[in-house]
């Protein structure tokens, strides 16, 4: 029976036929940087797999995932792969096993390369992955902070991912900061347009970029892709719009 479907795995060769993903228009700032980052995370072991549905051009979906050691999460995953995202692009493609099939190419890497097993951070809010399509995958929930979840699928005996003393490292932000990561590539338009706005309100934010998957692995916040701060106290700890940003300063700080 022929599949209605197919998977490509994006490759150093293949990127710029292909894209970074995540559905974003080329024009945007985001794309570049993602594009950027992809080049120094295939020598790291990344694997981004882009779901193709029979009739279309674009992709209806794709997974992204790492070794643990270079995961881009604030996680301890050492010896297993950490997958970052996983998103099923149209609702008339969701519930159709799409995503399962995914996270079923994560679980099969991971058994050939003699992984310990496969691990995600999951979340409620609409960037993060949700816990029900692991659940249904055999994940097990094995850690927790805050808002945010570590599920873990474990095929063989090895020291359980755990999630970082992120808490910790966000006591050493004073002021208002805005922390990221070009993991994923929706975040670079809203820092400059959330700096943008910050000014207006004569707040000069520190930015820093995390550069390197240890730096994001001690980041101030689980996710670790965004993080808007304010004296060590998170304000947003997913991506947020120019509106949000604003409803912040001035409904729940009152600046």
């Amino acid at each position: 029976m022929e599949k209605d479907y197919k998977i490509v795995t994006l490759t150093p060769e293949n990127a710029l036929e292909y894209g970074c993903s995540c559905f974003l228009n080329p024009k945007n700032i985001g794309h570049e940087k993602k594009q950027s980052w992809l080049k120094k995370r295939f020598a790291e072991g990344m694997t981004l797999k882009l779901l193709y549905t029979k009739g279309e051009k674009k992709p209806s979906g794709f997974i992204e995932y790492v070794p643990g050691e270079y995961t881009w999460r604030a996680v301890d995953a050492k010896n297993y792969y950490m997958i970052h995202c996983i998103w099923i692009y149209s609702k008339s493609k969701k519930n159709t096993g799409y995503g399962s099939m995914l996270i079923k190419e994560c679980i099969k890497d991971a058994k050939k390369n003699g992984y310990a097993g496969a691990a995600v951070v999951t979340g409620s809010n609409a960037f993060m992955a949700q816990k029900g399509i692991f659940l249904k995958n055999g994940f097990k929930l094995t850690d927790s902070s805050d808002d945010f979840e570590l599920y873990v699928l474990q095929f063989k005996k090895a020291p359980l991912p755990k999630i970082n003393d992120w808490k910790k490292q966000l006591k050493k932000f004073k002021g208002f900061n805005l922390v990221y990561s070009a993991q994923c590539p929706w975040i670079a338009k809203s820092i400059t347009d959330i700096d943008n706005y910050l000014r207006t309100k004569g707040i000069e934010a520190k930015i820093k970029e995390l550069k390197t998957p240890l730096q994001a692995q001690k980041a101030p916040s689980v996710y670790s892709t965004f993080s808007f701060i304010y004296d060590g106290e998170i304000l947003a700890n997913h991506y947020i719009s120019v509106t949000r940003c604003r409803n912040i300063i001035e409904k729940e700080l009152k600046l």
